[in-house]
Order: structure tokens, then C-alpha cells, then sequence
């Protein structure tokens, strides 16, 4: 690429090439950022659950406070969120109202790694989840993306085929003759 010349430096210092009018600021860059979202579709996935989840708070707040309705929509919303793992109790409705994309992300396989101490960093997380090395029950989960309820945090192990699981239980001095000798 060419030099700039006087007049294009002075005429690029006035274009911010990294903050757009529509996009609102950085906030989107900053969280797929931290939470290793690879893909922007993600992103733009849990920005409107999250503004679902908002209107339906809205609509359940305009409502009268005593009507059975509201009361069940309002425990049944708070149980759905809560057995996801995206609020950490089936207090209020404000919990719903703080909502965010943060919250999404943070229920993603690779992060539930990293909090599980499957892997040091989402980075490593994300690579082992992409080579097969994770399973989630009986099932081996190559999205990184997979979204882990409270329930299934219980079930997530090495795949019974993974060297990384061997060397675990090398480590550990757990390993079993039998698996030894596979």
C-alpha cells in the first residue's frame, strides 16, 4: 500500500473506521470478543432472545399484578430461564429485564468448559469442543456455540476415545489397566 499523502492522513483522522452510527458502539465487538462468538449470527441470535424476553416482560408488567394469568406466564418465564442458566434465581421479573447477550453467552459449551475446568482458556476450549473431544450424556458436541442448561452441566465429560482424557487420568493416576492396554 502506497504512503498517504497530507490531505488523506487529514481526512481520515475525521472517519472512525471502528465505531458505525447504527451499531451503537463497541458492545458487540467487546462481548465475541471475551466469549470467543465466532460467528456474528450467534450474536445477533441472543441480541433478539433477549429483546423477546424484554417485550414479554413489558406486556406481564402492564398487567394487573394479582391476575392468575400473569402469575403463571411470569413463573413459567422465570423457571425457562432459570433451568437454562441465563438468571441466577426465580426471584423477579426484574432478573428478566437486566437480560443480556453476556448472559447467553456465558451458557455456551465452550465457556461452561473453561468455568468446569475442562480447558485454561475459551480459545483451547473452543478447539477441543471442534476436534470431538467433549460429550454432552451420550452425545459427542462439536458446536461451540451449544447452549448448556443447569441439567446438563452435570453431564459433560471427555469422550471415552480422547488422548486428552487419557492423559487426564494419567495425571491423576487414575488410569485403569484395562483402558491401558486400548
Amino acid at each position: 500500500m502506497r504512503k498517504l499523502k497530507f490531505h488523506e492522513k487529514k481526512l481520515l483522522k475525521k472517519v472512525n473506521f471502528l465505531e458505525w452510527k447504527r451499531e451503537g458502539g463497541h458492545r458487540e465487538n467487546l462481548v465475541m470478543h471475551r466469549y470467543h462468538v465466532t460467528g456474528r449470527d450467534d450474536y445477533k441470535k441472543y441480541s433478539s432472545l433477549c429483546r423477546m424476553v424484554q417485550k414479554l416482560v413489558n406486556i406481564l408488567k402492564q398487567m394487573d399484578p394479582r391476575d392468575p394469568f400473569r402469575i403463571e406466564m411470569t413463573d413459567l418465564l422465570l423457571e425457562k430461564l432459570y433451568n437454562m442458566g441465563v438468571i441466577p434465581t426465580r426471584k423477579s421479573l426484574a432478573l428478566c429485564d437486566r437480560l443480556s447477550v453476556s448472559s447467553f453467552c456465558r451458557r455456551r459449551l465452550s465457556t461452561v468448559l473453561v468455568h468446569l475446568k475442562f480447558a485454561e482458556h475459551l480459545k483451547e476450549a473452543v478447539t477441543y469442543i471442534e476436534q470431538g473431544h467433549i460429550r454432552v450424556g451420550p452425545e459427542t458436541v462439536t458446536d461451540p456455540a451449544f447452549l448448556v442448561t443447569r441439567n446438563m452441566e452435570d453431564f459433560i465429560t471427555w469422550v471415552d476415545t480422547s488422548k486428552i482424557r487419557r492423559k487426564v487420568l494419567e495425571y491423576n493416576e487414575k488410569l485403569d489397566d484395562y483402558d491401558a492396554m486400548n
